[in-house]
């Protein structure tokens, strides 16, 4: 049981260090937090999409990998290539002075704040990438009983992140306007990206000696 915790944990943090970013996403979200505007549809919508997502990787693309022994290799490589580019992004903004405010807040209908969060959420190119090729790819690496630990794991961190940022907004609002907040924060993302991309580099080189 152990062991499921630790592939849920690892799911929570790939999930986790993905979702923690400065996007436009985030922004309407803590942005309409700050005005307390819609702000348990806009959680609930962004978390049930991240879930949805991952559950598409997770089930089809990450079945497809796990059937083949070349994919899985590509995948780790690929993946540990694409967190490494997300740990260097993140470690490059963490030199440069950013803020977020709520000057600019708009107090939208409710149809109108999910439209223009779905608009921000599905025409990303970037979120495919994030949770179906690359946290679906990565969980169908694992055996189907982890697989769903793993896949859990990265949800959990999409539901907790959202709620936390819309409804801890007025409490963060002061703390990231602040440049220096946002740089250390972009450097815990460097941090936890690099080390996800060494391990999955470190596993695949593991099984490759196992294997040969």
């Amino acid at each position: 049981m152990s062991s499921l915790f630790l592939v849920a944990f690892q799911g929570f943090s790939l999930g986790g260090g993905l979702i923690v970013a400065i996007g436009a996403q985030n922004a309407f979200v803590l942005r309409q937090g700050l005005v307390k505007r819609h702000v348990l549809p806009l959680v609930l919508f962004c978390a049930l999409s991240d879930a949805f997502l991952i559950a598409v990787g997770a089930a089809g693309f990450g079945s497809l990998v796990a059937s083949s022994p070349l994919l899985l290799q590509g995948v780790a490589y690929g993946g540990a290539a694409f967190l490494g580019y997300y740990g260097f992004r993140a470690f490059r903004s963490a030199l440069s002075a950013q803020s977020l405010s709520a000057e600019g807040a708009a107090s939208l209908a409710l149809g109108r704040a999910l439209a223009t969060v779905a608009a921000f959420t599905y025409l990303n190119p970037h979120v495919y990438l994030d949770t179906v090729v690359l946290v679906g790819g990565i969980a169908g690496r694992y055996p189907v009983d982890e697989r769903l630990w793993f896949a859990g794991g990265a949800m959990s961190a999409s539901l907790v992140w959202f709620a936390a940022l819309g409804y801890g907004a007025r409490l963060l609002a002061p703390i990231f306007a602040k440049p220096l907040a946002w740089r250390v924060l972009d450097s815990l993302i460097g941090v936890v990206m690099s080390a996800l991309a060494l391990s999955l580099l470190m596993s695949d080189l593991s099984a490759s000696v196992a294997g040969g």
